[in-house]
């Protein structure tokens, strides 16, 4: 069967419904990878979707091709995506698949799988298009279980986190996956909540479900300068990923996160695993608690599976994944993450603002997003790219290039999931990052045609 091959991403299957995804296709998806698992082992799959309109009509679908192979499903139903990771290890399924578009505009939705309690990526995922394209399915009939996990996952999560005292919490939930069961768990655990945008809605009517882009938060952003709340939190499409607004307005990133959780986790010597986008103040921070940073590639699945090898305790990326592993499953889970920073915020007598006053202020852009033609213009000019920067510049070259200047660094990498290149630029001084991103962006814009996204 002819798919089309930039839909199997590195760590992912994604793409546009209505051009990529057909039932026949969907159906041989579900065939490709059932086989796969059932070639190495697995017995069932425990399936759910997260709230687009497509994704019943592709959980169908892809039910369809799993059973056709005599794999068993253990079907769970419209639910964030951490809970279908918490699958394996509460019913210790054997693979598990969540459909779903993460941040992607409504009209895309793809498939992200997992094998074993380990994310499916890179040649694996490979291996389930080349089991497509020669029709080599396993053929048999499989059963089907319903389960309701959401009960279990809560429990799960008060054993785990507790408040000391009632933090004042706005949660944006983005009309999407978390507003399924993200609020419902934080009055459980005793937050002041107020809830912004937290009815399902998976035409996302008030704002796009992407944290990473401020745009996004500034219905958020404009509660929390009202001066009446402790923290902000808002979730991606699929509640994996989160984003942090302090009490006085300010985003609070990614990499910023990660350094105030690292008081209570890092010991002397402990490995801690980052991806290529986050400031050299998280390096700061993990040397000054005597811990070993680890840069390294972008993608949730990559991160997980690197903190897997060397056995790290925390891990994360500038887009919102952030993986605990200290006392938690080793996933990326966003409500997990917002509980445990409430949690740390409950506390201590400090506010949010002056605990991200403790981290060394270095002078950064967001991530910006740069539109290519399509997947092979951003391929060829990220190529390029690389090539140039590496023979006239100190390089890291761990995921497309991060380039070292004197007092600074710059980023310049294709995104996994769209035909987008991604840059991001940091210094000592504001000026020195312009002078950086000013140099980096007009040699991209002389390899080819490149539209820098709003909002970025």
């Amino acid at each position: 069967m002819q798919v089309n091959p930039y839909m199997f991403r590195e760590y992912d299957i994604r793409g546009k419904v209505a051009d990529d995804f057909p039932p026949e296709v969907v159906v041989a998806l579900g065939k490709g990878f059932a086989t796969y698992a059932k070639r190495l082992g697995a017995n069932e799959i425990a399936l759910s979707g997260d709230v687009r309109t497509s994704t019943p009509r592709l959980l169908e679908n892809f039910k369809e091709g799993v059973l056709s192979t005599g794999m068993d499903i253990i079907y769970l139903g419209i639910l964030p995506t951490p809970v279908n990771y918490y699958s394996m290890f509460k019913l210790n399924a054997t693979a598990a698949v969540q459909i779903t578009g993460s941040h992607n505009p409504p009209e895309f939705n793809g498939f992200k799988l997992s094998l074993f309690k380990k994310a499916v990526f890179g040649d694996m995922i490979q291996s389930v298009k080349t089991l497509i394209e020669n029709e080599d399915y396993e053929i048999g009939e499989g059963d089907e279980a319903r389960y309701d996990l959401k009960k279990e996952y809560a429990v799960m999560l008060k054993e785990k986190i507790t408040f000391h005292r009632p933090v004042k919490v706005v949660m944006d939930c983005g009309n999407a996956a978390g507003a399924i069961n993200a609020p419902e768990i934080f009055k459980m655990l005793g937050a002041d909540l107020t809830e912004l945008f937290c009815d399902v809605d998976g035409t996302f009517p008030n704002h796009h479900p992407d944290p990473t882009v401020a745009e996004n938060l500034k219905d958020l952003i404009g509660l929390m300068k009202t001066g009446n709340y402790d923290v902000g939190i808002a979730f991606d499409g699929d509640a994996d990923r989160v984003g942090v607004v302090d009490e006085t307005g300010d985003i609070i990133w990614a990499d910023q996160l990660m350094a105030l959780f690292l008081p209570g986790i890092i010991e002397p010597g402990d490995e801690i695993l980052y991806d290529v986008k986050c400031s050299k103040a998280l390096e700061d921070v993990i040397l000054r608690l005597g811990g070993k940073p680890i840069m390294w590639k972008t993608g949730h699945s990559l991160i997980k599976q690197k903190m897997s090898e060397v056995n790290c305790k925390l891990g994360g990326e500038m887009s919102g994944h952030i993986f605990f592993a200290d006392d938690y499953f080793g996933y990326d889970d966003a409500t997990y993450v917002a509980a445990r920073l409430v949690e740390l915020l409950s506390k201590t007598d400090k506010k949010l603002s002056e605990l991200k006053a403790e981290i060394p202020k270095y002078y950064s852009t967001p991530e910006m997003r740069m539109a290519a033609e399509n997947d092979e213009e951003k391929f060829r000019i990220t190529k390029e790219a690389v090539t140039y920067f590496t023979e006239n510049y100190d390089c890291n070259t761990v995921d497309g290039v991060r380039i070292n200047f004197s007092d600074g660094w710059g980023l310049v990498r294709s995104s996994n999931t769209q035909p987008v290149i991604v840059c991001r630029f940091e210094a000592s001084s504001p000026e020195k990052m312009e002078e950086y991103k000013e140099l980096v962006l007009d040699k991209l814009q002389s390899i080819g045609h490149l539209e820098i996204e709003a909002g970025h």
